[in-house]
């Protein structure tokens, strides 16, 4: 399975109130594993810089990564970034 990494810039909308927010994470998180069954969420991050939220997720669907993106973007009043990722050592064997 491929390996994608989304990066997220959340909008000051996303933030009005935490308990507000904490809502629409579950509605975010409900949705993709409704509408894109095929991506695996392996890990997500809080992060203290240019973005605010990395997601590590697994799919050999490009489309439902595409979706999954989108999502995040209509519902998580974010915007996204994402990048296909290899692991460091399946990269070093490429070589």
């Amino acid at each position: 399975m491929a390996i994608y990494i989304i990066l997220s810039q959340l909008s000051e909308e996303a933030f009005r109130d935490s308990e507000q927010f904490k809502r629409l994470a579950r509605k975010v998180s409900s949705k993709i594993k409704q509408e894109c069954p095929g991506v695996i969420w392996k890990q997500s991050f809080a992060t203290l810089g240019r973005y605010d939220v990395v997601d590590i997720i697994e799919s050999d669907d490009l489309s439902q990564i595409e979706k999954a993106a989108m999502i995040i973007r209509a519902y998580g009043h974010a915007r996204t970034e994402t990048m296909q990722a290899t692991p460091w050592d399946e990269f070093l064997n490429l070589l």
